[in-house]
């Protein structure tokens, strides 16, 4: 990346360590790097990050089905296929899909989207301010709040603080969100981990551009109050309806919960 593109390629980056364990090129040695301390401490994160892609095809088809045929993706990453679109569209060609990201990296291949069909944009927006996202005219000009929509925080609440409040922003979402409506959630669990595991793998974290937060199973599942969890509930992502073998030595836990009024 050239010197003056506004984009700090020497501070670890979220959106690039995830790409280098979905085994993305889109990364630098600085991603490389942390990437590599996350892996002497969670040595299964690879596997977690490709397993909750399996997640994320298997939840839009689920809401797909649903008679979902609008998306907003929060913390989408760079782009991996199959993306959000592409699995709503197999079920609904003219499903409507906003990808949502602050990483100056994504948004420039998230730009790129914008030459696809009509109905996908991707805008620049934080998860951290929900209104800010909510209200920006790209997302209240493609989607209909008085119609159901998946929202989708898939590996990424564990990048909000308690003192960033997940709970207010999930309290804005849900506010917006018609009856029939999805969340979908995946985030990692301190679950099985001793408390020196969980400051090992929070600490190699220290200097990317987002900290880690590792929650219980408990807290995890309180992100869904208000909401209806579809079965099985809050489980690991390779048992969320799936029939794969189970990656021990992690934990990233999923949901599904649908708004009933």
């Amino acid at each position: 990346m050239s010197e003056g593109s506004g984009i700090d390629v020497t501070t670890p980056s979220t959106a690039r360590i995830y790409d280098f364990l979905l085994d993305g090129k889109d990364n630098f040695a600085a991603d490389r790097e942390a990437a590599a301390r996350l892996l002497e401490a969670s040595p299964n994160a690879k596997a977690m990050a490709q397993g909750n892609r399996r997640f994320m095809v298997r939840a839009i088809r689920v809401l797909a089905e649903a008679g979902v045929r609008q998306f907003i993706d929060l913390g989408t990453g760079i782009p991996t296929s199959p993306n959000v679109h592409e699995v709503a569209r197999r079920t609904h060609p003219d499903a409507r899909v906003v990808y949502v990201d602050h990483d100056p990296i994504v948004m420039a291949h998230n730009r790129a989207l914008r030459a696809r069909p009509e109905g996908v944009v991707a805008i620049g927006g934080d998860l951290r301010r929900p209104q800010e996202i909510l209200d920006h005219p790209d997302v209240r000009e493609l989607i209909d709040f008085d119609r159901p929509v998946g929202v989708l925080c898939l590996a990424v609440l564990h990048f909000v603080s308690d003192a960033e409040d997940p709970d207010g922003v999930l309290a804005a979402l849900r506010a917006r969100m018609a009856p029939g409506s999805h969340l979908v959630m995946s985030t990692t669990s301190s679950e099985g981990f001793s408390e020196d595991e969980v400051e090992e793998i929070t600490a190699s974290y220290t200097g990317v551009t987002s900290g880690l937060t590792l929650r219980s199973r408990a807290r995890i599942e309180r992100f869904f109050d208000g909401l209806e969890l579809l079965e099985p509930g809050v489980v690991d992502i390779f048992k969320w309806r799936a029939d794969e073998p189970l990656v021990e030595g992690g934990k990233l836990l999923a949901g599904v919960a649908r708004k009933n009024a």
